[in-house]
């Protein structure tokens, strides 16, 4: 999973709370089974995947409460915007991931929702462990001290 990130891709929603409140673990990029009208509102860039998650249900992984606002022009043809939506990940992936699900007590959360170089709709996923109230706390002491760390140095240096 080491790829290099170019600046080909034009991120259109990012789970900024996913860091906060789990420890991240191993990241998969996924596609996602979506119509046409919810493409076109990805393009207008509306989309929240702040209280969002992934679930395993009859051998696929999919994604739930990911809130694609429906699109003007489409009418009568338009989508449900909280509706359920595929992932589409190798047999391989899904088996790891049912795996840490349910064994290890792990959860499937969104990271950035982005379209890649091609043109397609694709998710980040990552395994991750909830972290308690005192991890949060300690998180935000390090954020806070590298601010001020990088304050002192500007001002001295």
């Amino acid at each position: 999973m080491a790829k290099e990130e170019t600046d080909n891709r034009r991120v259109v929603a990012v789970n900024r709370k996913a860091r906060f409140n789990y420890e991240i673990g191993d990241t998969y990029e996924a596609g996602i089974a979506l119509t046409g009208s919810e493409v076109k509102s990805l393009r207008t860039g509306k989309a929240t995947i702040a209280e969002s998650y992934a679930d395993a249900h009859a051998g696929e992984i999919w994604l739930i409460n990911a809130n694609i606002p429906a699109y003007a022009q489409a009418g009568r043809f338009n989508h449900e915007p909280k509706r359920h939506r595929k992932l589409l990940l190798h047999k391989r992936q899904i088996n790891k991931l049912i795996g840490a699900v349910e064994r290890e007590g792990m959860t499937i959360v969104p990271l950035k929702l982005y379209f890649n170089e091609r043109g397609r709709a694709k998710i980040e996923i990552a395994l991750a462990r909830g972290k308690k109230l005192h991890d949060k706390r300690e998180t935000a002491k390090k954020r806070d001290w590298q601010r001020q760390k990088s304050r002192l140095m500007r001002v001295k240096g």
